[in-house]
Parts: C-alpha cells; sequence; structure tokens
C-alpha cells in the first residue's frame, strides 16, 4: 500500500474511484484505520467510487493500522489535521470533499478551521462529541483500549504522555465536538450535512448542535441506518449533496 512520509511521520494511504476528490476517514475513534470500512455502517470508499476519487487513510497511531507518528500532546487535533493536509499536499490534491464517520466529525471540523478554502463540502457521519452525564467516555476509551496496545508495540510511549494526549484531545475543551468551538462552527461558511447518531461516544445532542450553529448546514433524517431502503435514500442524499457543491470544469 502507499505510504506518505513527512519528518517522524508516515501515513498509509488508499484511493479508489476517480472524479473531483473526497477524503473519507473511517470511524472507530483513535484506532481510525483502513481495515475498519467493511464493518462501518455503510463503507463510503465502495459507495462513492463511481462518483469521486475517493481518498482514506489510517490516522497516525491507530492499533492495526500502518502510520505512526509522535504523540503530539501539545495540539493534537492540529497534528491530524496536518497529517491530512499533508496528504493531500502530497497527492497534489488542493481542493477536496471531506466525509468522517465518529471521531471523522472533530477530525473534519478541525480541517476546515485549519484550511476552509480548501474543504469545498464536508459530511459528519455519526460525530464524536461531548456527552455531559458522560463525560469520560472517549477518554476511557483512549485509556482502556487505545493505549494498551500501542504501548505494548511502542513500550518508549510513557504513560504520562499518554495521559497528557489524552487530556488535551477530550478534556481541555469539555464540550461540544471537542476540536473546534461553538463560536468557529456559528462562523464556518463550509456546506455540511450531518448525520446524527446516538451512542454513548456519539450523542444526537452534538449532531442537532452542529446543524443549528453552522449556517450551511443541513441534517439527514434520524434514524437513517434502517430498513436498508431508508439506509439507500440516505446515501443517495449524501451524493447529491457533494455533487450540488463540485465545483464546474470551465468549458473550452
Amino acid at each position: 500500500m502507499p505510504f506518505y512520509e513527512k519528518g517522524n511521520v508516515r501515513i498509509r494511504y488508499e484511493m479508489v474511484g476517480s472524479g473531483f476528490p473526497l477524503l473519507v476517514t473511517p470511524g472507530g475513534g483513535l484506532n481510525s484505520r483502513v481495515s475498519n470500512w467493511p464493518t462501518a455502517v455503510f463503507n463510503a470508499m465502495e459507495a462513492f467510487k463511481g462518483d469521486f476519487r475517493c481518498i482514506t487513510m489510517d490516522q497516525r497511531n491507530a492499533n492495526g493500522g500502518e502510520s505512526t507518528g509522535p504523540i503530539p500532546a501539545s495540539d493534537p487535533w492540529g497534528a491530524f489535521a496536518d497529517d491530512q493536509l499533508g496528504l493531500m499536499d502530497h497527492l497534489g490534491v488542493q481542493k477536496f470533499f471531506y466525509m468522517g464517520y465518529c471521531i471523522g466529525g472533530p477530525f473534519g471540523l478541525k480541517l476546515i478551521e485549519r484550511a476552509p478554502e480548501r474543504v469545498g463540502a464536508a459530511v459528519l457521519c455519526q460525530p464524536v462529541g461531548h456527552r455531559p452525564e458522560n463525560p469520560d467516555v472517549m477518554y476511557n476509551s483512549g485509556r482502556d483500549v487505545w493505549s494498551p496496545e500501542l504501548r505494548a508495540r511502542r513500550p518508549e510511549i510513557t504513560v504520562e504522555s499518554i495521559e497528557a494526549y489524552l487530556h488535551n484531545l477530550y478534556r481541555l475543551r469539555p464540550d461540544f465536538v471537542y476540536s473546534v468551538s461553538r463560536e468557529f462552527v456559528r462562523s464556518c461558511q463550509t456546506p455540511l450535512l450531518v448525520m446524527p447518531d446516538d451512542t454513548p461516544a456519539h450523542p444526537y445532542q452534538t449532531s442537532v448542535d452542529i446543524a443549528a450553529l453552522a449556517p450551511k448546514a443541513q441534517s439527514t433524517v434520524f434514524p437513517w441506518r434502517e430498513p436498508k431502503d431508508l439506509l439507500e435514500k440516505t446515501i443517495d442524499q449524501v451524493r447529491a449533496f457533494l455533487r450540488s457543491h463540485q465545483p464546474v470544469t470551465p468549458r473550452r
């Protein structure tokens, strides 16, 4: 599989299809990796390969993936955005669509904050967010699920650095989507399509708040995962939303 390297970061990625670029990040929290697509609520790489040039990646340090890099406690969300933008630079892609599952919701909003001129439209599928009645659900997942396997492979990473990293991911801004503020989303001019969920890590209220705050946001129905015909209609809605924002190629 192809890799992109920059300094001490090495990112594994895959591509399928052709057309306008669509960066899609799988769910799985800090274990967001390409191999998660077959078990996703629907496989975006398969669903949209006939419409777009679909690009996906193992996020840095995802267990079961092949991307590696430091544990950047000082700016963890920004580091993910840097990896994603660096990959698009490597591929020669200036402007693209984005679709993120689960933790890909916070990824996407940070990406837009970093480079609003590059993301033509974004789909946030089942976005992760802060749940006040269970505030440490994501922190605990990182500590109990992600960290032990990572440290078994890379024993040079200290418990203290992991704790600082998780703190700055999930406790530094204990509200909303963690990665950006409500004020930013209120000012965001990127067209957004939100696909709500309601699980401990994917609060329904987070999706409602994103759709209410962002000036150019819309939402799918909820629930949308079942029955199968409703899921297919929702996938068609995503496709139509992205196509509606595709730049028009001038005729020669």
